[in-house]
């Protein structure tokens, strides 16, 4: 400090003067606040691109392309080359697929290598053989002859062979999946693996006349036929009514095993009447709609709809049926009807679960609780005075209910509840159907009967 203050004044200028000077020699030019932040971003972006490897030589620039924007509706010439590109994929994939004439060639391959001895009348064939055919069946059933599928068949067999019955159908069974995907996939409009109602509509439409059970079907009647087989697959398959159904959960269920079955000209009247699909089933179900419908404006109302099966339902149930599902100017349409039949139809299905637990949710709250169910068994109880029976308690009602769902929360019933419980239809049938709760309540009488018809509840 001594040494600074030491220092002449003149000598001080100086230094500035100097530093000044040396200022003005390196042309230097003081940067504005938003050039020093943009210098600074690009330093960053330098920096933080070398600190992850974002070199020209980086594997991030290798990565393909993935995601391709679907061509908007005024883009034609887009969408024209997206179908026929598609059209054609499907038609090479189609010729991959065994016709029959290999089929036949397949099988009597099969059947030239068995390995003996047959079980009974069932040929055999060891895992030799088997790869040998697989060599002599041709590029199209390698595929078919692998270490896996061979291990899937096999059976407690002594020689460790596998059924050449077996193995046939397996590869019949996926030629099949394979020729239907294809087949479904052409009425994937919008190519992403998905088909919308109208599209599916599309697809019964079209296959009608290839099915003989439907060939006594008038021509007027196809449309409500078509409306009632694309229920079922929306019902179930869309829970959440999103519109639309991937092509995948249509091939894993059985809907479509029901729905081809009708090729069959010799199927029994019996599977007719079990098969939703079948002509008597359709016809069944939308006579039942017209039977209700005595004001023959083609929509339900409330009255109309409470005369359903034995018109035991109660009247609780049917005006939550109203407020929840949709109807027009207080009225239900043919497909809301659907929905109702084929939830009441099923009741041990988890969609039919799902759809009545939506009706007894008063209170949107993900559970049923003991108001809730009172709530409901109340008009069970009024319908039993009128017709003269004696009003079963509403506490041993519900203590019977908490003791077969046994739900997590002892308080309250959730959905989940329901269906672990495979209690879930007889819950429903005993809040919202007198002559269900009925049943309930003289379950003991009826399978000391052994199986006899039980009798309305008008006949009690």
């Amino acid at each position: 400090m001594r040494d600074f203050i030491s220092i002449p004044l003149h000598t001080r200028m100086d230094w500035k003067k100097s530093l000044k000077e040396k200022l003005q020699r390196d042309n230097y030019v003081r940067k504005s606040e938003q050039e020093m932040k943009e210098e600074e971003m690009s330093l960053f972006t330098n920096y933080y691109t070398e600190w992850k490897g974002g070199g020209k030589d980086s594997s991030a620039q290798n990565i393909p392309r993935f995601y391709y924007r679907l061509p908007a509706e005024d883009e034609v010439l887009q969408q024209k080359l997206r179908e026929e590109s598609r059209a054609v994929f499907l038609q090479r994939k189609s010729r991959e697929l065994l016709d029959n004439e290999e089929l036949q060639n397949l099988w009597f391959l099969l059947d030239k290598h068995q390995s003996p001895p047959m079980i009974g009348e069932e040929a055999m064939i060891n895992y030799t053989n088997f790869q040998t055919v697989g060599e002599k069946a041709g590029e199209k059933c390698k595929t078919f002859f692998t270490p896996k599928v061979f291990s899937k068949l096999v059976h407690n067999d002594a020689y460790g062979r596998i059924s050449i019955m077996q193995f046939f159908n397996y590869v019949m069974r996926k030629v099949w999946l394979h020729q239907t995907r294809i087949g479904l996939s052409l009425y994937d409009v919008a190519g992403q693996g998905y088909l919308r109602e109208s599209d599916l509509e599309n697809y019964i439409l079209e296959l009608i006349p290839t099915l003989p059970q439907l060939d006594g079907l008038e021509k007027s009647f196809y449309s409500f036929y078509v409306c009632t087989a694309v229920r079922k697959f929306f019902f179930f398959l869309d829970p959440l009514r999103t519109g639309k159904i991937k092509i995948q959960d249509i091939l894993a269920c059985s809907f479509l095993d029901d729905l081809l079955e009708l090729r069959d000209e010799d199927l029994s009247k019996e599977s007719q009447e079990s098969n939703w699909f079948s002509a008597p089933s359709a016809l069944r179900v939308y006579g039942q709609y017209l039977n209700l419908d005595k004001d023959h404006n083609g929509m339900l109302s409330k009255e109309e709809l409470s005369r359903y099966g034995t018109g035991t339902l109660t009247c609780v149930f049917l005006d939550r049926v109203f407020q929840e599902c949709l109807t027009y100017d207080g009225e239900m349409d043919y497909k809301t009807y659907l929905d109702f039949v084929l939830a009441l139809e099923n009741r041990k299905e988890p969609a039919a679960l799902q759809y009545i637990f939506k009706l007894l949710d008063i209170e949107n709250k993900g559970s049923l609780n003991v108001f809730s169910l009172n709530f409901f068994f109340r008009a069970i109880q009024e319908q039993m005075k009128i017709h003269g029976q004696e009003a079963v308690s509403f506490q041993d009602v519900k203590d019977e209910i908490f003791d077969m769902v046994k739900p997590k929360d002892p308080l309250r019933i959730t959905l989940q509840d329901l269906i672990q419980s495979s209690q879930g239809d007889t819950v429903c049938s005993i809040l919202i159907d007198l002559n269900g709760f009925w049943t309930y309540e003289n379950r003991e009488v009826l399978v000391a009967n052994d199986g006899e018809s039980p009798p309305d509840i008008d006949d009690t």
